[in-house]
């Protein structure tokens, strides 16, 4: 759709702001019309439809090379382990694995896709704090280079599982005490958390392992929490395991927060190395190996999502509904978090309005009081930000057909999943 405008595009104050926060490289062509990775993202809706995620490849693996840069300038014996969970897709842990980052996967389906993506099983790190039988298993089957030790149950299902002959790395996974200050459901490193061992109990576990036969004390694990914008508070980690004692790997997790919204300002990739570096410099062995984990700061800034305004209801608030919603975006649901928006073709200003998605909940809200300008039936409608546990938490609430994701790169596009179809609704059942 062609609007004609009277004033130029950039002209509008929100446009310039609006841009910042789709994935680095994101233009306007002459028109108006937003474009990522050299694709107009109204090319992409007629081709692949909406709802869709678009992920610009270049911007994918240019935040990784910034990652590794920004740590093995500081400490040369860094590695970078990409949260899987945060947007695990085979073709995002692909192009991560073959940027140089291990993968960090939790659990068995994680471990399934990152084998798909022919990531190298020995640069995996597996967590979760109920591993099954079945998903140790799995693990010690494919040769995973790390296993994280959340428990003692851990440690007698790998001692049982590791074959004679052969000696399965560990690293224990220690509670800082540090309160995160971010949403309830993503602060992890409290003294109350459901992962990992408080220093006295930690210690114990390390002695468990040390006296295996079939296992090594590589070293440890913590972590603080997500969206984190305080490198403090993710630096303060560093002196709790510090203390357990001299280790061949410290792993100190992931959390760094990325910027959803106009007024959010999310620290720098340098501020949040030099932090963490500084304290390692401090009280860490030189010789010691570093491990940092992004998922939300590797991904979210490095996707969009497209829909499609289908209705608008005008009265107290006015209220424009997507195609999508909580089926493809569960992040405003759980954790309250903001978002921005704006029409594909009209970037910036506009009145405040109420976007909300398809789904028979009154939650279903994407953003409230957003900016569109003139939104009307059939616009797209643009979202950026949502590389981060969007695609995670995707699912089939009102028997919604989970959305696709589309790779934009140097002008073209391609499908890297697929959309559900309705014969997938009932691929499960059995009668």
């Amino acid at each position: 759709m062609t609007v004609e405008r009277a004033t130029p595009i950039d002209e509008w104050p929100a446009a310039a702001a609006l841009l910042g926060l789709f994935p680095p490289g994101t233009v306007q062509d002459p028109n108006g019309t937003l474009v990522v990775g050299g694709v107009r993202l109204d090319v992409v809706a007629e081709r692949f439809g909406t709802p869709a995620i678009i992920v610009a490849e270049d911007a994918l693996r240019q935040r990784a090379r910034d990652y590794l840069a920004a740590f093995r300038g500081r400490w040369p014996r860094s590695d970078v382990a990409f949260a899987s969970k945060a947007f695990p897709c085979t073709a995002v842990q692909r192009v991560l694995a073959e940027e140089g980052l291990h993968l960090d996967v939790a659990g068995g389906g994680e471990i399934v896709s990152a084998m798909a993506a022919g990531a190298d099983p020995a640069r995996l790190v597996l967590h979760g704090n109920a591993k099954t039988t079945e998903e140790i298993e799995l693990a010690v089957g494919q040769g995973i280079g790390l296993v994280v030790v959340d428990n003692h149950d851990d440690i007698d299902r790998l001692e049982l599982i590791v074959p004679p002959g052969r000696v399965q790395d560990c690293l224990v996974r220690v509670i800082p005490g540090v309160a995160a200050t971010t949403h309830a459901s993503q602060a992890t490193g409290h003294t109350g958390s459901k992962f990992g061992l408080l220093p006295a109990e930690a210690a114990r576990a390390i002695i468990r392992i040390e006296h295996s036969p079939r296992l090594r004390m590589a070293g440890l694990h913590t972590h603080v929490g997500s969206q984190l914008l305080d490198v403090d508070e993710l630096a303060a980690a560093v002196a709790p395991v510090a203390a357990l004692g001299h280790f061949e790997v410290y792993d100190l997790g992931g959390g760094l927060g990325a910027r959803y919204t106009y007024a959010e300002q999310a620290p720098t990739l340098d501020a949040y190395a030099e932090a963490l570096v500084g304290q390692a410099r401090v009280l860490l062995p030189a010789e010691a190996r570093l491990i940092v984990e992004p998922g939300r700061s590797m991904v979210a800034a490095a996707a969009c999502t497209l829909y499609r305004v289908t209705t608008i209801k005008r009265g107290v608030v006015t209220h424009v509904a997507v195609d999508g919603g909580m089926g493809d975006n569960l992040e405003v649901s759980l954790t309250g978090q903001r978002f921005e928006a704006t029409i594909a073709d009209r970037v910036g200003g506009g009145q405040p309005v109420a976007l909300v998605g398809r789904h028979c909940e009154s939650g279903d809200q994407l953003i409230d009081s957003v900016p569109l300008r003139d939104a009307a039936v059939g616009d797209l409608l643009a979202v950026p930000v949502t590389g981060a546990y969007c695609y995670t938490m995707s699912n089939q609430y009102n028997g919604a057909r989970r959305v696709p994701v589309v790779f934009v790169r140097g002008g073209e596009a391609r499908l890297v999943v697929r959309r559900d179809t309705w014969d997938d609704l009932l691929s499960r059942d059995v009668g």
